[in-house]
């Protein structure tokens, strides 16, 4: 996955483009990888062709996060992270490589140079850079990646299933780490190992300034040492985390760190909620750089006095790297939810076309793949190699799946809500719910079926009561609760919820996240991102089918299959998306153009230009 705090590393070389080919008799070493094809920029990778070579550094970037915090320790499911940090590394750990901001499924060399792997994709050995190093000075050895490898895979919920097929990681030399896998055929694998994040293992080892032997499994306070552009700087406990950037990082000068990570410090106040939020970027000095989810404020609520004076710049900004799957989560765990029936009627009360009219300014579009604007999502019916994978399956799958093409319910006309919400109680009936009394209950036992959405924010009410509104003109019981974002993650992590509002970004070329997403053991563990729970032995043989794909053209029907399959299957009710990224921001930056549109935009590209920051100060006082 890509983002905002992406931090990629590059060395000029070969780009191995993995697909299966003509037998090499030696192995060879690459550096960018590229799972689509090969790399844009070839083999002359000098930087990302967007930045600006010569960005100053200097300045402070501040930022908001909602809630609290109690942990510098990402990797564990008790605790919750500090911003700046997360289970990929964050802005304080390095991995071996750094996925590209500017192109899909491609990865580029940070402490590892390059990597190398044989034509059956049976293992991926890994060339540490012999100028990588931890913030104390200390060399990253091959000692820290065999020790990072085993505890990310023990213990991370995570990377347990992403590398499900690595049953070791081995020293060759002391630059050289291998990586074995247990099958054969897993193009993904070499490439994903690059997504390893590297730990300091001397470090974690060692003891605290109190003596006492460091947890790596347990959440801690204590300022970890990394390897990455910024360290911790000072720190309130669940109030303020303050990020300096590394001088001597040792990775600054390589090619995709060029004209990248310019700011001095990165500040995160903690806000209460998103309406607090709001009223800090407003009056400026505690957030610089806010990114917009909500259509209406969008539309109607930038007009305070610094926007009409070109002081905070209102800018949306494309996004091509296809649009995530944003839904309501049925928690299929809870008996409620097991029919699929019932999960088809909850989708047909869901009035997506008055919401964006009324709501959202006509600014999304609904979605309706979990592939959504990519090549990768399904379309109309199964057809050849497609139709050949799911034809082994079509005694387990819905039998419309192979008549019919996916479509949501529409509410486009004016007798589409009563002709909908009809359908919904005649999918309920078939699954044992009738409504008596104004009440849908179970035709047996009498007990009504009830429905809690969990949320983390006041604001969650104004997307989820048109929904509740018309979940209780069925006669469901339904309620929203919203609790604060530490126990949003402890109840989610735990799966402790009936529904739950959910975005799954997916990558150009998908994988062994699969597993996490959708995998049944995914279903039974704690943390992972499988919050439908679903178990459902298709679709864990779907998930296989897309990592052992052997080429492109049959990962895309591959997925095209498995799209197709948690649609019919209704386990969630899709929401809406739109194809750009809506930023507001301080005018006091200065902007590379143009922004790589595969992330929408990049802001670690940025820099703050001081002639424009002293006139914000001068004007404002508290924009700093």
């Amino acid at each position: 996955m890509t983002g905002f705090l992406g931090k990629v590393f590059g060395i000029i070389g070969v780009t191995a483009v993995l697909t299966v080919g003509a037998q090499a008799e030696e192995p060879k070493w690459h550096t960018t990888s590229s799972l689509t094809g090969q790399s844009k920029y070839g083999e002359d990778f000098k930087r990302y062709d967007y930045v600006n070579p010569d960005a100053p550094k200097g300045g402070t970037l501040n930022a908001v996060a909602p809630g609290t915090f109690d942990s510098f320790n990402p990797f564990i499911v008790r605790g919750t992270p500090a911003a700046g940090l997360n289970y990929q590394g964050g802005l304080l750990y390095d991995t071996l490589m750094a996925k590209a901001t500017d192109e899909g499924s491609t990865s580029h060399p940070l402490i590892a140079e390059a990597y190398s792997y044989p034509d059956d994709f049976s293992s991926a050995t890994y060339r540490l850079d012999p100028r990588a190093m931890w913030h104390d000075g200390t060399p990253v050895t091959v000692e820290d990646v065999i020790w990072s490898f085993n505890f990310l895979k023990e213990t991370s919920q995570q990377f347990v299933r992403y590398f499900a097929n690595v049953t070791e990681a081995v020293k060759i030399s002391d630059r050289e780490v291998q990586f074995r896998f247990d099958q054969k055929g897993n193009r993904e694998l070499p490439l994903i190992m690059g997504d390893v994040v590297v730990l300091p293992k001397h470090w974690w080892e060692g003891t605290d300034a109190n003596g006492k032997k460091r947890d790596i499994t347990q959440p801690s306070l204590e300022i970890p040492l990394g390897s990455g552009a910024y360290r911790i700087d000072s720190f309130k406990p669940g109030s303020e985390v303050v990020w300096s950037r590394v001088e001597d990082y040792w990775g600054e000068e390589v090619a995709v760190n060029v004209g990248r990570n310019n700011f001095d410090r990165r500040r995160y106040i903690y806000i209460l909620d998103d309406t607090a939020a709001w009223e800090a970027f407003k009056k400026g000095g505690l957030q610089d750089i806010r990114p917009e989810n909500r259509s209406s404020r969008w539309a109607t609520e930038y007009n305070f006095p610094a926007v009409a004076a070109g002081d905070v710049v209102k800018r949306a900004f494309a996004d091509t790297s296809g649009q995530p799957m944003q839904a309501f989560a049925l928690n299929t765990r809870r008996p409620q939810f097991q029919d699929r029936r019932v999960r088809k009627a909850l989708t047909y009360a869901f009035d997506f076309e008055t919401m964006n009219r009324t709501l959202f300014y006509d600014a999304y579009t609904r979605t309706d793949s979990y592939f959504e604007g990519s090549e990768l999502a399904s379309s109309g019916l199964p057809a050849g190699r497609e139709l050949e994978i799911l034809e082994k399956y079509r005694d387990k799958l819905p039998p419309e799946l192979f008549t019919e093409p996916f479509t949501l319910p529409a509410y486009d006309t004016p007798t589409a809500g009563r002709d909908h919400l009809r359908t919904a109680l005649k999918l309920f009936a078939e699954a044992g719910w009738v409504n008596k009394g104004g009440k849908l209950v179970n035709e047996k036992t009498g007990e009504p079926f009830k429905i809690e959405f969990l949320g983390d924010d006041p604001t969650d009410e104004r997307v989820t009561m048109p929904f509740i509104q018309s979940l209780r003109r069925l006669g469901i019981e339904t309620s929203l609760r919203i609790v604060d974002p530490s126990q949003y993650v402890n109840r989610t992590n735990d799966f402790d919820y009936d529904a739950v509002s959910i975005v799954l970004s997916q990558s150009s070329s998908p994988g062994n996240e699969q597993r996490e997403y959708w995998g049944s053991k995914a279903a039974d563990t704690p943390g992972t991102r499988n919050l439908m729970g679903i178990k459902d032995p298709v679709v864990d043989a779907l998930v296989e089918r897309v990592i052992f794909a052997t080429d492109r053209d049959d990962l895309l029907a591959a997925t095209h299959a498995l799209d197709r399959v948690l649609l019919w299957n209704y386990y969630a009710v899709p929401q809406w998306h739109k194809a750009e990224v809506w930023i507001a921001y301080w005018n006091k930056f200065g902007i590379p153009e143009p922004q790589p549109s595969y992330i929408g935009a990049d802001l670690d590209s940025w820099w703050i230009d001081p002639e424009k920051e002293k006139i914000l100060i001068e004007k404002y006082k508290s924009v700093n």
